[in-house]
């Protein structure tokens, strides 16, 4: 019997301890980065509910379990966010820290490069500063 190939980036990336690890090293990246430091004064103190919450997002967002829509309802990211100006600083350095995270914890190059795609597009859509 042969096995499943996993088919979500959700799987593909490793589950749980996959995505966990991937915003742990994101947030720890934006929290000691000097270079992110407009991004990280948009957080609270503590990045811990911060942290969860990514968690809870991105595990629906890859494929897998919908966290955070049970929690929360639709993520709603573009409006959720709306509060806090976001530029195009702001969302390069979160995607710095994103592809840092990544590289650090997604070996699978074709898949890297297809999530960090994926993280650019969003990141774009959450500018609400600088827009024509």
């Amino acid at each position: 019997m042969q096995a499943e190939t996993p088919s979500t980036p959700y799987e593909r990336i490793g589950g749980e301890p996959a995505v966990r690890k991937l915003v742990e090293r994101f947030y720890a990246h934006m929290d000691e980065l000097p270079e992110a430091y407009g991004v990280r004064k948009l957080h609270p103190v503590d990045l811990g509910g911060s942290a969860d919450k990514l968690y809870m997002f991105l595990s629906g967002w890859l494929g897998g379990p919908q966290h955070y829509v049970q929690q929360f309802g639709h993520p709603r990211l573009r409006m959720r966010h709306f509060p806090f100006a976001i530029g195009e600083a702001e969302r390069d350095q979160w995607l710095m820290c994103m592809d840092l995270a990544l590289r650090e914890t997604v070996d699978d190059e074709a898949l890297r490069q297809e999530l960090y795609g994926a993280f650019a597009r969003l990141a774009d859509h959450m500018r609400n500063q600088g827009e024509a």
